[in-house]
């Protein structure tokens, strides 16, 4: 923390200078022994400046001022404020005594520094210098919104200050109550503030609680609230845990240097021994990095029934990393590598802020117009092995066994986008380039029928596939309005095959498989719009037809990255409505769509888009599996696609909904729902979210799924809250998640006791129940006790 100017001698760089300009100033302008002086007289300030440090801004203001020659005493009168160097003294009266060299300012002082901290008193003292001071009663407010409270301070030797029978404490923002105690305060018998070391001491001192001591602290310190990185130890937190036992988090920070720091903590467990963590951080000019560390030796691992969960060495190490290597470049990553997939379950209060599953390194580059991304993908997965014989492939590795061999090393992916800055045949032209190239030690197979249809997510061996694709289109508006863009695109892909399973793809003996694709269309758009009183209202209706060939190999190429196919509003209009490169949409296909906005003046603004997509050329890419066969559960097999809709609704008074929907296109059926809804009314804020998928049998998923996501928060006064959350399962009538909490917030002190429950995770237990609390206390830090999983 940072006191005022009368604990402070960095705005007097030269000793005595104020008040030997005042002294000189009154000794040449007075008549007689005892004179009275104008304030406002220019010569004043003139002389003044000149005597001041001339670096210096000086301006005293007073209602007059007085030499007694008798006592040697220059007294400022009425309203005195003195301006010196940014920082500013208000006192009904200062008087400078030449004898002793002091300043004394009384009634109702108010010392303002340069700083923004404010000292108020009845009464202050200084020495010549400012590095000696003493006040009686008097408050000091910093800019951190930290306050002092004290019977009287002493500043000594120009650098300590020391506070007797002290308050340390928070107070509140000009918009709070401005009377509005502070829930909690640290009384002292003694603080000392040594600026050079920039600590605060507190000795014998008590934590109070609206008043009542709740703990006694003999010795206590902490660094100055102005210094943003400080060695010592951070407030512990707590550990309680059915299969760790009991357990304190010890963290200490060390500020190695202004550039790099480490933070290191010990957590002695009852059941588990001690648990290491470290973090070490380091900022350079063009970019940082940090490593991690943490683990330990357990005592008890049979406590765990997950694979190598029960091995006695567990631990995990990440570094993360970011550098500008040029204006528009950036080179980083973020890799972890874990002993086995529970550990960050296991060891949730570790200092890793995900959960480690996926490593990244990447190169990025971007300008106006052009973007160039090279990046690498290794997946290190928390999902255990399990067993489900029902979905077995022949010949193959059963389902659910050797999950991480069936993850894929993706190295490299490269993305390049370019559009030109000049037109090309009056039109934008756009270029994307991909590269993917993965390998997999296992095949990733299932069956949909009992072992005689084997489905496939993935392939053992490496594959490589290079995409080239160059876009173009162009708009006309004619006199009503409506809107033509044609458009056109070719596309190219290579890709190179090296699989022991390479029958899987029908391609034995091909190494190398090339693809094309063009395609030209025509988009439609006619917005009509109606203007009435109180809003307007806009109606469009849009077609757009896509002319290409059939799509080549379907199902004898591997498909890693447009496996999820999701027919949506969001994608009615996409020309490729697969999600990565690996398919490509071919035939000749016409959608068509309704879009309608509504906004009124009062603010609240709808809009909804209704439509469907018609095959109505060559083969639909959708209606043949390939070898995973999602699309045939997509709404895109037959040559009538299914219909979708969505709706957004914003009221502006807190209440927002929003919902997409696909309605099977011979009974209006719903065949997928998603809807959510956020509300903010008076001292409730609420979300609710619903998902709908129907049945997918030829990806193995015979049966719907059907959850409801809710979450609310009660103010019930002006601090304090209550809050829940719950995940339904509607089509098994079970509760995957809940959980409930109370919290309490100002802008000093902040609590919450929280409980949940969570029966989706795969680690033998049926629930798993969390409880937990934490308290923060604004510039001494928080801590918090989870129960980690309390069965």
């Amino acid at each position: 923390m940072s006191f005022p100017a009368f604990l402070n001698t960095e705005i007097w760089a030269n000793r005595g200078r104020l008040l030997a300009a005042v002294s000189a100033l009154a000794v040449g302008a007075c008549l007689s022994q005892f004179a009275t002086l104008p304030a406002s007289a220019q010569n004043f300030t003139d002389e003044l400046a000149k005597q001041a440090d001339p670096n210096a801004e000086l301006l005293l203001e007073a209602s007059e001022i007085t030499y007694d020659f008798d006592r040697d005493l220059i007294v400022a009168t009425g309203s005195v404020q003195v301006y010196y160097d940014g920082n500013t003294v208000q006192a009904h009266q200062i008087i400078f005594d030449r004898k002793s060299q002091q300043l004394m300012a009384r009634g109702n002082v108010i010392f303002i520094e340069s700083n923004g901290n404010v000292v108020r008193t009845e009464e202050m003292t200084l020495s010549e210098d400012f590095s000696e001071g003493f006040a009686r009663a008097l408050q000091i407010d910093t800019t951190r919104r930290t306050r002092f409270i004290a019977e009287q301070a002493r500043r000594e030797n120009d650098n300590v200050t020391t506070i007797n029978n002290g308050i340390y404490t928070v107070y509140t923002k000009p918009t709070n109550p401005p009377n509005k105690p502070p829930l909690w305060r640290v009384r002292a018998e003694k603080i000392i503030h040594n600026q050079q070391e920039k600590i605060i001491r507190f000795e014998d001192a008590a934590f109070e609680v609206y008043g009542q001591p709740i703990a006694y602290l003999p010795y206590l310190s902490m660094p100055d609230p102005s210094v943003r990185r400080k060695s010592g130890f951070l407030m512990p937190s707590g550990i309680v845990n059915d299969k760790l036992g009991y357990g304190v988090t010890v963290p200490y920070y060390w500020a190695l240097n202004p550039h790099y720091d480490a933070t290191a903590a010990l957590t002695p467990l009852t059941k588990q021994g001690l648990f290491g963590d470290v973090e070490y951080r380091h900022r350079f000019t063009s970019g940082q990095v940090s490593f991690s560390a943490a683990g330990l030796f357990q005592a008890q691992p049979g406590q765990f029934s997950t694979s190598r969960a029960d091995e006695r060495w567990r631990g995990a190490i990440n570094s993360k990393a970011s550098f500008n290597l040029a204006p528009d470049w950036t080179l980083g990553w973020n890799v972890t590598y874990k002993s086995d997939r529970a550990f960050f379950k296991d060891y949730s209060f570790t200092s890793f802020d995900d959960n480690g599953e996926t490593s990244e390194i990447f190169l990025e580059g971007k300008s106006d117009r052009n973007a160039l991304s090279v990046k690498a993908y290794a997946f290190q997965i928390s999902q255990e092995d399990y067993s489900d014989s029902q979905f077995d492939a022949n010949g193959f590795s059963p389902v659910g066994s050797s999950l991480q061999d069936k993850q894929p090393l993706v190295l490299p992916v490269i993305d390049y986008d370019y559009v030109f800055a000049d037109p090309v045949l009056a039109g934008e032209l756009a270029l994307t380039a991909n590269f993917t190239s993965l390998t997999r030690d296992e095949t990733d197979a299932f069956s949909i029928d009992g072992g005689t249809t084997p489905r496939f997510r993935g392939v053992d061996g490496t594959f490589s596939r290079l995409t080239l694709k160059g876009d173009w289109r162009r708009t006309f508006i004619d006199p009503l309005g409506q809107s033509f863009t044609p458009f056109a695109y070719m596309r190219g892909d290579l890709f190179f095959l090296a699989s022991p399973d390479a029958d899987v793809l029908a391609l034995t003996g091909e190494s190398f498989v090339g693809r094309a694709m063009p395609a030209v269309g025509m988009e439609y758009r006619y917005p009509i719009i109606a203007t009435f009183t109180g809003g307007n209202q806009i109606l469009e209706p849009v077609a757009q037809v896509v002319v290409r060939p059939d799509e080549q190999r379907i199902g004898e190429l591997p498909n890693d990255d447009a496996q999820s196919i999701v027919f949506d509003t969001s994608t009615l209009f996409d020309y490729d409505k697969f999600s990565g490169f690996d398919r490509a949409e071919g035939g000749t296909r016409l959608n068509l769509g309704l879009n309608y906005k509504l906004q009124l003046d009062n603010g609240y603004y709808l809009s909804g888009l209704f439509g469907r997509s018609y095959h109505l050329a060559g083969e639909n890419s959708y209606s043949t599996p390939d070898i995973l066969g999602a699309t045939q559960d997509s709404g895109l097999a037959g040559d009538l696609s299914d219909y979708v809709g969505s709706l957004y609704l914003d009221t502006q008074y807190g209440v927002k909904l929003g919902a997409q929907a696909r309605l099977d296109k011979d009974d209006f059926s719903f065949n997928r729902v998603q809807a959510q809804a956020s509300a903010i009314y008076g001292p409730v804020v609420s979300s609710l979210a619903y998902a709908f998928l129907n049945a997918q049998p030829d990806v193995g998923i015979d049966s719907p799924r059907e959850e409801l996501l809710g979450s609310a928060s009660l103010r019930l006064e002006e601090n304090w809250r209550i809050f829940g959350s719950v995940r339904y399962d509607l089509e098994n009538s079970n509760i995957v998640q809940d959980g409930v909490g109370i919290g309490y917030d100002d802008e000093g002190f902040s609590m919450s006791v929280s409980y949940a429950e969570d029966r989706s995770r795969n680690d033998g237990d049926s629930v798993n129940r969390t409880l937990y609390f934490r308290i923060g206390l604004r510039t001494i830090g928080s801590t918090q006790v989870s129960s980690g999983a309390l069965n």
